[in-house]
């Protein structure tokens, strides 16, 4: 075999492994995307705003709405947020295609990647049509999908469900303590979703199992564009 032969060899190799990538990149976001969304569409269309179903004594699911953040935060413009999630999920993707045939990125980094995008996608896909699908009467009637009178609100204005909801112990702070002295505690009592469960287990992953291949991509990336601005830099010097 000459050494011609080993390249085309290699480069359908990286090719294939490059193709495998997208693949399972493509295949655990669209089955996260499925999941989060049949189980909010359920919720919307099964529980009154504000509903309290008990599974165990630290597992309930509870039925509520945001218009912000990941675990009920508001920080921003609904608007802005929304559009800060397009461009995110559009980063991401753009930059998985940049590096899916560097072959010193382990198999864990594209599953991490895959779960912070489909997670991302997964309320976007509220905020942009919820509003528009569905309507919101008040409890302790259930939202319908569809509704004759129309959303209840425009595109891109839709709020995200939520029903995540794990109390796991509760208390009260003792009266001698500064500042929080007889205030009520629990933990943990923020509500979610499965979008906000696929982002937060994705940006662990990429943190504490996989920071070195996040390192390595960026670097990678960062390198191909200095060369593409240096061919480009010499081609308008000709």
């Amino acid at each position: 075999m000459t050494k011609t032969d080993d390249n085309v060899l290699a480069a359908v190799s990286a090719r294939d492994v490059a193709a495998k990538r997208l693949w399972l990149v493509a295949v655990i976001s669209v089955v996260v995307l499925l999941a989060d969304q049949v189980f909010k569409i359920w919720v919307k269309t099964s529980f009154y705003l504000g509903e309290d179903l008990p599974l165990t004594g630290w597992w309930h699911l509870k039925f509520i709405e945001n218009n912000g953040m990941a675990f009920g935060l508001e920080l921003w413009n609904k608007l802005v947020l929304t559009m800060g999630r397009i461009a995110a999920v559009v980063l991401f993707v753009w930059f998985v295609t940049k590096v899916k045939s560097l072959a010193t990125l382990r198999t864990g980094f594209f599953v991490a990647m895959a779960l912070i995008i489909a997670g991302a996608a997964g309320n976007i896909f509220d905020c942009v049509f919820y509003g528009k699908l569905f309507n919101n009467p008040m409890p302790p009637e259930v939202a319908v999908a569809f509704p004759e009178t129309g959303g209840y609100a425009g595109w891109f204005e839709g709020k995200v469900v939520d029903m995540l909801y794990f109390p796991l112990f509760s208390f009260y702070w003792p009266e001698w303590m500064p500042f929080v002295g007889g205030d009520y505690f629990e933990f943990f009592q923020f509500i979610f979703n499965i979008a906000d469960s696929s982002i937060c287990i994705g940006v662990f992953l990429l943190i504490f199992f996989y920071s070195t291949d996040a390192s390595k991509a960026f670097q990678y990336v960062g390198e191909k564009r200095a060369v593409k601005k240096e061919a480009e830099s010499k081609s308008k010097l000709k």
